[in-house]
């Protein structure tokens, strides 16, 4: 099976919260309400250099992913 690189997620008991799930390396999940990050990877020291520059790029994508995402459930 074939899987977007970004998934939106949906739980009720966390009304708040807006998961976008990214689906490739690194794998994570971010609550775009507050931005935190869950990684659902190990990292060993040279990843984690990698991750500390990529980290804003991440966050800015999935929350462009997620506008993207509304704007067209607006458009049905």
């Amino acid at each position: 099976m074939e899987l977007p690189k970004y998934l939106l997620g949906d739980n009720t008991d966390f009304p708040d919260a807006i998961f976008v799930v990214h689906t490739e390396f690194p794998r994570f999940v971010i609550d775009l309400s507050n931005d935190e990050v869950e990684w659902l990877e190990e990292f060993d020291q040279h990843d984690q250099k990698e991750l500390e520059t990529e980290t804003e790029n991440y966050i800015r994508e999935a929350s462009e992913f997620y506008d993207r995402e509304v704007a067209r459930y607006g458009n049905d």
